[in-house]
């Protein structure tokens, strides 16, 4: 099972990649988790300065951005 972490305040640009990153994951049938962190010191501990980003078991993947469909489902078919 992934888990799929989405990092962010809770602003607009979170709220989409969140909805972006669980249509993709259902698009692939993958087993799935996903998680919001809103904490800033547990997103700037993941190395995170911009925001939204996406993390992947873990894995900080992207961050300031909300990668195209394509890329989102190329980044969880690619994840350990």
């Amino acid at each position: 099972m992934k888990k799929i972490q989405i990092l962010g305040t809770g602003c607009a640009k979170c709220v989409k990649l969140y909805a972006a990153a669980e249509g993709a994951a259902k698009e692939l049938g993958l087993e799935y988790e996903m998680e919001k962190i809103t904490d800033l010191d547990k997103i700037t501990e993941m190395g995170v300065m911009m925001t939204p980003a996406l993390a992947i078991n873990g894995a900080v993947k992207t961050s300031g951005k909300i990668p195209s469909p394509e890329e989102l489902e190329a980044l969880l078919s690619d994840a350990k």
